[in-house]
């Protein structure tokens, strides 16, 4: 696979990453796990230059990071690893849904234990790219970030970066101003561009590398769901807005005009939406989360999809979808 860096000071990765976070926690948690699985996805992942492994401290909450360091045990110096603090389970399993009810902590001294615990986790001396999960309202961001430069300057941690749900171009000025922002972690799909408006700007401005998550519209944009009732159970997507029946019959148009581009060309509609990511920009490294062999190999070959100016105009004039975010 072709690589890229994030943005200019960080380390060079695949240009497209994994998302570990599915393989413990969120999607479909009535299904049973297979760890061994899991695992293989990994390797398989490495094997392929997808090198970038993105994961958190509170996903499982506090196994994904641990499942993540057992597939990396033998071959650590092949990864990238992005893991994340800031956020931690306040009830492991009483949320809607069966979810753990998390919230922000962003003081200092919980960056400064969490760290030592991710590095246990993960079976690692340094962790390669440490991301700020959220910021918490209730501490400076300044606070926060510099207890994470912290980690840096003791060889912990090489770069940081922000994660956001609506992080603004102005905390990632106050973070930049007590350390170099390596990348910034935001939602940004065919039907999530919200980040188009200022953030990419700025990141594409200020050397900044942007990892997008949930590249393909929480599995929407690939064609997996034509009613609410197509769900799984005890899954957060029934949560959110766009899944609602309303909402969501009127998203399938979006679904459809990505499914267009895709047979027009020969690839699949996952391929055609993380194809369109990287025309964004150099910077910009979609981390399509999954647990399934088959779905990453189709996920790592978007990396040889190359979109006309007719696709991508095509794809550009996408409707915004029906619902919130959240």
């Amino acid at each position: 696979m072709r690589t890229t860096t994030l943005g200019t000071s960080g380390p060079e990765v695949g240009v497209v990453g994994l998302g570990a976070m599915g393989m413990t926690f969120a999607y479909d948690m009535a299904t049973p796990r297979d760890e061994a699985t899991s695992l293989s996805v990994i390797h398989q992942a490495l094997d392929l230059g997808v090198t970038l492994i993105d994961t958190a401290d509170v996903y499982g909450p506090y196994t994904n990071e641990s499942l993540v360091g057992r597939g990396l045990a033998d071959r650590r110096d092949r990864a990238v690893i992005a893991t994340k603090v800031g956020l931690e389970a306040v009830d492991p399993t009483g949320g809607p849904g069966g979810s753990p009810i998390v919230r922000p902590n962003g003081r200092p001294e919980h960056v400064r234990a969490a760290i030592d615990a991710s590095l246990r986790r993960l079976g690692t001396d340094h962790i390669d790219l440490y991301q700020l999960h959220r910021v918490d309202p209730e501490v400076p961001i300044e606070e926060t970030w510099g207890a994470m430069a912290e980690a840096v300057a003791a060889g912990k941690a090489r770069h940081l970066g922000l994660s956001e749900i609506n992080l603004t171009v102005e905390q990632i000025q106050r973070a930049q101003a007590v350390h170099p922002v390596a990348t910034v972690q935001a939602e940004f799909s065919l039907w999530t561009r919200d980040v188009q408006a200022e953030v990419l700007p700025h990141c594409r401005e200020h050397g900044i590398g942007l990892l997008a998550y949930s590249p393909l519209g929480r599995g929407f944009l690939v064609g997996r769901f034509a009613s609410f009732d197509d769900l799984p159970q005890n899954d957060q997507r029934r949560r959110l807005p766009r899944f609602q029946e309303e909402n969501l019959h009127a998203n399938l148009d979006i679904a459809a005009k990505v499914s267009q581009v895709a047979e027009r060309i020969g690839a699949t509609s996952a391929q055609v939406a993380l194809a369109w990511l990287l025309t964004q920009g150099p910077h910009v490294v979609p981390i399509p989360g999954t647990k399934t062999p088959k779905y990453l190999a189709d996920n790592a070959a978007a990396a040889d999809v190359r979109l006309s100016p007719a696709d991508i105009a095509d794809l550009d004039a996408i409707p915004a979808p029906a619902g919130a975010r959240y």
